[in-house]
């Protein structure tokens, strides 16, 4: 007869097996990660069990990448797992770029055990240390009791509030201890408790502030993605017939079709969206907060007099770059859903007669068509006119990763986006590498669904063992390279602000990329024809739609990204293609 002692003894589990356990009851299907000696409890656990698919990638970074595009796209956290030492360095590249976009993940680290951390044991560094300035909160466990506790504090933090990448590492003796398990249903976390609801009073303010302007603007950002608020942003736009403008993370919030919709605002741009975002008076930001690559010189935005009302569900944001006259601080989601009650309970809408002459200056600035361009069909392609004939073949259901350069800015300029969470890029630390490993986390989350991966020559040779990762699981995403045998935005600036000196941006050996790719088992195109485009995409789309490939596509090598604002100056001061 077994003893009670006994009886829960046979009931405990490893660490390890509570992460599994964790991880199902938070109804996670897919995990990214990479295998080391410190995190060999934890996959042990994960050959046993069903509840989920590990997906094995070739370089760490390219797990939290992938996880990065899992969460993005589904809005479910991304899941990734690395070992010690070199494998938590090489996943901080990953989470820094998740951190500063906002994007839920969790990322659970191998550790030494934890008598010997501080002895600099093999594969030994200060995980906690070195992600603390990129995550948004870690926690390094040492007593196997405190896991299920730490794992749904992990998951609460970044998803809620402002999401942002959680990492738990987890020393090796940990994972090998064992502990009865029970994991809880709600966490308190008595320091951290988020304000979703708006100040009603500030509400209303606000709406009367909108209400009386002559030249409003929405101005919306990647909040309102995270937020899942891209219906209540329509419906608002809809309700106040305000014209729109969105970040490149906002893209997709505010249908990319809508007559309302101006365009990107920013560096690059259009010609009406920066022209309206500078002379407007009144400024409604969902979502975002004026960063330099919005509003270029802030002093030389806030010369012109307007109100500027806030939303945001973090108050760090809050007047961070440009004064902010009415703060909103809540979910984005919680205070448009209070907008919309109050317009359409009180039936409250704008004179139209207000903003006349303001849609009438509108229209004047679009004549410009600042992203217009001309096709020889005997010179070299043009890059804008493959992100439009591969957007035009994709349908309307595909997904879109890029990687960083010229070729992410031609994309976010020309691919037309009426849904969120459909295009992932790397907007505010600017990773090269991303878009591949990307792309790989899109297929996992919507393997029904077309992805296509925008990239550069210098981009993709940072991640481009993931050719591999696909092959394993199946994944096709379609790869359209951008072939300029340049770094093309460093080059871009040597151009205009350094006398023309290409320093060390010219990549003078590139592998055949198409054999490279069909040495991994992959379809390899290449492209120096419209003609050849077009045969390409046909093929990617049509008769090997259910393979992953790869376009080498030569484009015009020193075409340029227009409209630009140079750094430092005021969103007027654009230089434009050149007029014929």
């Amino acid at each position: 007869m077994q003893t009670s002692d006994q009886t829960n003894a046979a009931c405990e589990i490893t660490g390890a097996r509570i992460v599994i356990e964790a991880l199902h009851a938070e109804g996670v299907k897919h995990v990214f990660g990479y295998p080391g000696g410190s995190v060999l409890p934890l996959y042990d656990e994960i050959y046993k069990q069903d509840y989920f698919e590990h997906i094995l990638v070739r370089h760490e970074q390219a797990a939290v990448h992938a996880a990065d595009a899992y969460a993005r796209s589904t809005g479910r956290p991304g899941i990734a797992i690395v070992t010690s030492g070199p494998g938590a360095t090489n996943a901080v590249t990953g989470i820094a770029t998740a951190y500063a976009d906002s994007i839920p993940i969790i990322v659970f680290s191998g550790q030494v055990g934890t008598g010997l951390i501080g002895t600099d044991a093999f594969q030994e560094c200060d995980t906690v240390g070195i992600t603390r300035p990129c995550v948004k909160h870690n926690f390094l466990v040492k007593d196997v009791r405190e896991l299920p506790v730490v794992i749904k504090k992990a998951f609460y933090i970044a998803c809620s509030g402002r999401p942002g990448p959680v990492l738990i590492d987890l020393p090796k003796d940990v994972q090998c201890a064992k502990t009865s398990f029970a994991y809880p249903e709600h966490v308190d976390i008595p320091s951290y408790r988020p304000v979703l609801r708006g100040h009603t009073g500030q509400i209303k303010k606000a709406l009367q502030v909108l209400l009386a302007a002559k030249r409003p603007i929405l101005y919306v950002g990647g909040g309102a993605v995270g937020a899942d608020a891209a219906g209540l942003v329509n419906q608002f736009a809809g309700l106040l017939n305000f014209p729109v403008v969105c970040t490149l993370m906002g893209l997709g919030a505010f249908k990319g079709t809508d007559p309302k919709f101006l365009g990107m605002v920013g560096m690059h741009g259009t010609y009406e969206a920066n022209m309206s975002m500078q002379q407007s008076d009144c400024v409604m930001t969902i979502g975002a907060r004026f960063d330099d690559r919005v509003v270029g010189n802030p002093k030389d935005f806030e010369r012109v007099a307007r109100q500027v009302i806030q939303i945001d569900v973090d108050p760090s944001s809050i007047s961070k770059c440009v004064r902010t006259t009415i703060p909103i601080v809540g979910d984005v989601k919680e205070v448009l859903t209070e907008f919309v009650r109050l317009m359409t309970e009180n039936n409250v809408r704008p004179n139209p007669a207000d903003t006349e002459a303001w849609r009438g200056q509108i229209a004047k600035w679009r004549t410009k068509q600042c992203l217009a361009y001309r096709i020889d069909p005997a010179a070299a392609i043009k890059p804008q006119a493959v992100i439009e004939r591969v957007q035009a073949k994709a349908g309307p259901n595909a997904y879109f990763t890029t990687d960083v350069g010229e070729h992410q800015m031609w994309a976010a300029q020309y691919l037309k986006l009426d849904e969120p969470r459909h295009w992932m890029t790397s907007g505010g630390l600017g990773t090269m590498g991303y878009g591949f490993p990307a792309a790989c986390g899109a297929c996992v989350a919507h393997p029904e669904a077309p992805v296509v991966c925008f990239t550069g020559d210098g981009s993709i040779q940072m991640n481009i063992q993931e050719l591999g990762t696909a092959k394993q699981y199946g994944l096709n995403p379609k790869i359209f390279l951008f072939n300029n045998a340049y770094l093309g935005m460093v080059a871009v600036w040597q151009r205009a602000y350094y006398g023309g000196r290409m320093s060390q941006s010219v990549m003078d050996v590139q592998p055949d990329f198409v054999k490279l790719v069909e040495s991994y088992g992959h379809i390899g195109l290449r492209a120096s024809t419209y003609e050849e485009l077009d045969e390409a995409i046909e093929l990617a789309f049509g008769k090997y739609k259910d393979e992953l490939v790869f376009v080498d596509v030569h484009i015009e090598r020193t075409e340029p990204v227009l409209p630009m604002v140079g750094p430092g100056q005021g969103l007027t001061e654009m230089v434009l293609a050149e007029e014929d």
